[in-house]
């Protein structure tokens, strides 16, 4: 049974849509745990004028197609939240908030303990900050800390502006920075994965490893986030978050301990690896598309919200190649497009071929590479291809594969990657959010992209529903690879 946590959790952006999908369910199912019990309040913010009750129905109908859910069960949980209407530059509301945080902690024994939220646009985080710790709402008795969501920063000018708004409030290990990628259930036994199993430990480097690929595909269009992607693009959208993070599991070195500093001086490690593009290696390395029309699947042009002569990508591929010793020579290479065949995170390690076959002797040179294919999402498990003999009497070899997939009841029941964050950022384990170290990193290497794209790089097209265009394909062939079939 998990330990009961104690707080005042306050939600800027109380009434958005990431509250309602994400965060209500999420604590709901801790509450459900037994993570939060008797001793937390909390407290959400907006501008609109509702009253407790009215919010208090807010959360209980975002709870509708939750499982495990009773009417006592929701009416108990939502007798938890609060209501204040907070204009997020008025530090007379903050004034507001101070008073109604104490009370609460007074109320339910918090500890002193407060828990920030910030589930609103970026460009009020700076001020959300400085308001907090100017009208001393930082608890002098418990702990203080802040949950940050993407996107952090459009670029590593803005990511350190806003790291340094926000930092003149929080220390770094005050500050929660979620990819939600990290909570992943496969993502995070990555680690478990790479450095427990003896077969897979003493080979997880360049000598046997030939590639690495990393998909992140997406069957829908922008959908109704046409506004946030005409601003972002792939590029930022993906690839500088959840993307870096997924080559920091698969290739960072193993940490000392399984500590929050341990894992992150690690990852910092590998960051710090990263290759410094010249314009002319970025527009060689990295590939961006946009999907056309196809069949009844509209152009992402033709999509509500976006302009008809957009150049912004929905599909980006790209070759990294890191100046880590462990991994000099080995590609990693990535790609991430919406309007793809499914819905897919893969990550496949493409191990090297033997050197010899004893079997060319008796023409028998089939012999192919093994893989480990491991599978985020929405499928969940691992499979690892090895080179067998065929039933028969004669030697012809064939590929089998080891398999292991969760069952869906199993997927089902296990908690969703914000409940996962949540109650580490509750219990103060930092472990799967990223450090200020790690964006200053990636933002610095994608902006090499992003500007070689800027200066005018072609924009490829590809048809929606199709696997991307032409030129990805071609980033790997001309290194003798190809995307991995499981995918195709």
């Amino acid at each position: 049974m998990p330990k009961e946590q104690c707080s005042i959790i306050t939600i800027f952006g109380g009434s958005g849509d990431l509250a309602r999908r994400k965060l209500y369910p999420s604590l709901y199912q801790l509450f459900r745990r037994g993570v939060l019990g008797e001793h937390f309040a909390v407290i959400g913010t907006a501008r609109r004028p509702w009253t407790n009750e009215f919010y208090r129905e807010i959360v209980a109908g975002s709870l509708e197609n939750e499982p495990n859910t009773s009417a006592d069960a929701v009416q108990r949980f939502a007798s938890h939240f609060y209501y204040q209407s907070h204009d997020v530059t008025d530090a007379d509301h903050y004034v507001t908030l101070k008073n109604l945080s104490n009370k609460l902690d007074e109320q339910y024994g918090a500890g002193g303990n407060r828990l920030f939220y910030m589930a609103m646009a970026p460009r009020f985080f700076g001020t959300i900050a400085s308001h907090i710790r100017s009208e001393k709402l930082l608890s002098p008795s418990g702990y203080n800390r802040l949950i940050i969501e993407k996107p952090f920063g459009r670029d590593f000018a803005s990511a350190k502006e806003l790291n340094d708004s926000i930092g003149a409030a929080f220390n770094e290990d005050q500050i929660y920075r979620i990819d939600h990628y990290l909570g992943k259930e496969m993502v995070q036994g990555l680690l478990a994965l790479r450095f427990t199993n003896p077969l897979l430990t003493p080979i997880w480097n360049k000598d046997y490893i030939s590639d690495v690929q990393i998909t992140l595909s997406e069957n829908v269009g922008v959908e109704e986030r046409a506004g946030y992607y005409e601003t972002a693009g792939a590029l930022r959208d993906m690839v500088q978050n959840h993307i870096m993070q997924l080559i920091a599991y698969v290739a960072m070195r193993q940490p000392d301990t399984f500590t929050p500093e341990a894992v992150h001086a690690a990852k910092n490690e590998l960051f710090a690896n990263l290759p410094v593009l010249t314009p002319e290696q970025a527009k060689r390395d990295w590939v961006r598309g946009q999907y056309v029309a196809a069949g009844d699947q509209p152009a992402y042009r033709e999509e509500d919200g976006v302009a008809s002569d957009s150049q912004i990508e929905t599909y980006v591929a790209g070759r990294i190649m890191l100046s880590d010793s462990r991994w000099a020579g080995v590609p990693f290479y990535v790609r991430t497009g919406k309007r793809m065949p499914r819905k897919a995170t893969e990550i496949s390690i493409n191990f090297k071929p033997l050197e010899h076959n004893i079997f060319d002797a008796v023409g028998c040179n089939e012999a192919r590479s093994n893989r480990l294919t491991v599978f985020v999402e929405p499928e969940q498990g691992y499979t690892l291809t090895l080179n067998g003999k065929t039933m028969g009497s004669e030697y012809a070899l064939r590929q089998d594969p080891l398999s292991f997939r969760y069952p869906q009841d199993k997927i089902d029941e296990a908690p969703e990657a914000y409940e996962r964050l949540i109650q580490d950022a509750l219990m103060g384990d930092q472990t799967n959010f990223t450090r200020w170290q790690e964006q200053d990193a990636t933002w610095k290497y994608v902006d090499v992209v992003r500007q070689a794209w800027d200066d005018d790089a072609p924009l490829a097209t590809y048809a929606a529903g199709s696997h991307g265009p032409a030129e990805a394909d071609q980033l790997l062939e001309r290194d003798g690879f190809k995307w991995a079939e499981e995918f195709d």
